[in-house]
């Protein structure tokens, strides 16, 4: 517990690493009901021979949806990951 309290920690890189983290586990959570809800739609109810106006629509717009999530996240997930190792690497 000593060890805890003499060492110094940097909390902003912590923060930061945990902010990180709860927003890539949201955007993930997101992604994967987005491609759930699509994969129910298209296996689970019943298809007519022709595309539906509805079903092209939802379609429509779930694939910018999931496209900007898989954006953001890898976005979110390579940010910052060189900026600890420069900051040690110039001390």
């Amino acid at each position: 517990m000593s060890e805890q309290l003499t060492e110094p920690r940097d909390i902003v890189e912590e923060l930061n690493a945990k902010l990180r983290f709860i927003v890539g586990v949201c955007l993930a959570f997101t992604l994967t009901g987005t491609i759930f809800a699509v994969l129910y739609s298209l296996i689970h109810v019943t298809q007519p021979m022709s595309v539906s106006p509805n079903d092209m629509k939802f379609f429509e717009l779930i694939q910018p949806i999931a496209t900007f999530l898989t954006g953001t996240l890898s976005g979110i997930m390579l940010s910052g990951q060189g900026s600890s190792r420069k900051k040690k690497d110039q001390e």
